[in-house]
């Protein structure tokens, strides 16, 4: 079955590569003097980068991507093979002497110490590829693709160079799966959490206040300390005690914990006023967690010594990388660092394992685990040398093979200072979205010195197990928007009820129902308007509130509500007690 995959996935790759080739072919017709950019294979297609000129002739805009389209279909009818052959740097140099991001690129396979230059032929189309490619077009289904968008791109990702025009495409091996996924991304778009999270008036950006620094309002920052609750409940359970700890740090600080030398480009330095030394606000907890254990002497009684902290955390993020909540320069994380023996390391992880599948079932998510390993062509990204990673990586497989726990293979994807569990969780639309990560870690423990005396009354240096349950709260709070299309479940609901009078002279036994619903701390509001009893339920829909309250004369002579719950309408007149009672239930067992 793997090998299928493989195979399966392998054949996709060339075909969303050779639709790139095919695409481009189509663009030359038009522009035969455009510049060539990067033409990648991306998760569900691909995308390629053109130096059009000007673009009055044929400017590409959504209803000329079909001609487009429609010309690359006409291509693939053709039957072209793809041909690999290579070239001389001198020989492909000359070929692209007209276009200056080729010979850019060449230029640099040459300082690399290429010996040739790899090339696919298909048909009169010419192009510098490593590949892979289909043999002929015969392999790609013309229905299968589409061309989606476009959009501006700096080349080589810097803002300093030339905006080149992005054509995106979506191709699969079926027509069926190529609809299936456009459905998906129409829901998708519907359930953006930037444009809901505004309807609903959950957060806003400010100009003056800069960008990827959202402001929460009351109903945004009221589901924030409800998420923030709940992880206290579930990491309380597994031993946790919550910290507090600044926000920013001495830069010795992070040159001790090695972020220093990997990170502080992308970290905001601060300055005082009073001394030379510089601060920056830091980007992540774990430096500071350490000096908490370093405090004191310790024990092998103590431990293992669990912390957790949601101080908020900085990170220097380029403008145009930001996405509403779920790429910010601001942010907290529901961290927690474990000091710990060698020996309580398994019963750490699978204590963690235990919270994060609790919190997934809660939400409604399913998740698959990856190991996240590090990239052994590539040492010098990482902190502590081969010997400590292949035991710390050793340990890490040998629990999920234990626990009999499934799980795929990331290399190049650990922390700095370690190998890690990542959770990779699945929305309601299937998408996938890294969330929780349990991280082993025998090297920052050794460059802080940290100590506890073991049972024998020696000197030994702890583990560190890093973990987070949901990751940070305000991008939790983001994919939350779109799994549950805004509707969230009564219990993180800013507002969980709405009292709606039919009319004024109701009103007085409305705010009776008030009084007795926030005795229970229930979140509600009144809908005291003067307005139809229609408007009013329409008004609260729209808001997504779980639970509208009717009372007219009926309800006042039976001391009782009509409840209308949301996706389910009407369930009838129920005492006002019975339906506090029922709400502190969902609200208690999360439903």
């Amino acid at each position: 079955m793997e090998k299928n995959n493989k195979k399966e996935n392998l054949q996709i790759e060339k075909i969303r590569h050779s639709l790139s080739h095919l695409m481009t072919m189509a663009i030359l017709e038009i522009y035969p003097k455009a510049g060539l950019g990067v033409g990648p294979v991306i998760e569900n297609g691909f995308y390629q980068d053109y130096d059009l000129g000007k673009t009055d002739k044929f400017p590409i805009t959504q209803e000329n991507l079909l001609k487009i389209e429609k010309r690359m279909q006409e291509i693939i009818a053709q039957k072209i093979n793809f041909e690999h052959h290579e070239m001389t740097f001198a020989k492909a140099l000359s070929f692209y002497k007209k276009d200056k991001y080729k010979t850019e690129l060449i230029k640099e396979l040459k300082k690399k110490g290429e010996k040739n230059v790899s090339f696919y032929k298909s048909g009169e189309f010419d192009n510098l590829c490593a590949g892979p490619h289909v043999k002929n077009t015969l392999e790609i289904n013309p229905q299968a693709f589409k061309l989606t968008k476009v959009a501006g791109a700096y080349w080589r990702g810097d803002e300093k160079n030339k905006m080149l025009t992005r054509i995106y495409g979506l191709a699969f091996s079926t027509k069926e799966e190529l609809d299936n996924f456009v459905k998906i991304q129409e829901e998708a778009e519907k359930r953006d959490h930037r444009i809901l999270g505004e309807k609903l008036d959950l957060f806003v950006f400010s100009e003056l206040v800069g960008a990827g620094l959202p402001l929460y309002t009351f109903r945004g920052a009221l589901i924030l300390k409800e998420l923030r609750k709940y992880i206290n409940e579930l990491q309380g359970e597994i031993g946790y005690k919550e910290v507090q700890t600044p926000n920013m740090n001495r830069a010795e600080l992070f040159k001790a914990s090695g972020h220093y030398d990997k990170y502080k480009d992308d970290m905001f330095v601060v300055h005082s006023h009073y001394t030379k030394e510089d601060f920056f606000l830091k980007p992540m907890n774990c430096p500071q967690h350490t000096q908490i254990f370093a405090s004191k002497p310790r024990s092998y009684k103590d431990m293992p010594i669990r912390i957790a902290d949601f101080a908020q955390l900085y990170r220097d993020e380029k403008t145009g990388e930001l996405s509403g909540l779920t790429r910010l320069r601001c942010f907290c994380q529901d961290d927690g660092h474990s000091f710990c023996m060698e020996s309580q390391i398994k019963d750490e992880f699978k204590s963690v394992l235990f919270a994060v599948k609790k919190a997934m079932t809660t939400f409604g998510m399913n998740y698959k685990i990856r190991l996240s390993l590090w990239d052994p062509k590539h040492p010098e990204k990482y902190l502590g040398d081969k010997k400590v990673w292949t035991k710390s990586q050793t340990m890490l497989e040998e629990i999920l093979i234990e626990n009999k726990i499934e799980y795929v293979l990331g290399v190049g994807e650990a922390a700095i200072y370690g190998p890690k569990m990542d959770l990779i969780s699945k929305d309601s639309l299937g998408r996938e979205w890294q969330l929780s990560t349990i991280q082993l870690d025998f090297i920052m423990p050794q460059r802080f010195g940290l100590k506890y005396i073991n049972s024998d009354g020696k000197e030994k240096t702890p583990v560190m197990v890093h973990r987070a349950i949901v990751g940070s709260p305000e991008r939790f709070l983001g994919i939350l928007i779109e799994h549950y299309a805004g509707a969230f479940p009564l219990w993180l609901s800013p507002i969980q009820i709405s009292v709606i009078p039919i009319s004024e002279k109701h009103l007085e036994y409305a705010k009776k129902i008030e009084k007795q619903l926030q005795e229970n701390q229930i979140r509600l509001q009144v809908q005291d308007e003067a307005e139809t009893l229609g408007k009013k339920i329409r008004t609260a829909e729209t808001q997504k509130i779980p639970y509208l309250l009717i009372v007219g004369d009926k309800e006042i002579q039976a001391n009782a509500v009509a409840v209308r719950q949301r996706g389910k309408g009407d369930l009838g007149q129920m005492p006002i007690q019975n339906f506090i009672d029922k709400i502190n239930n969902e609200i208690k067992n999360k439903i």
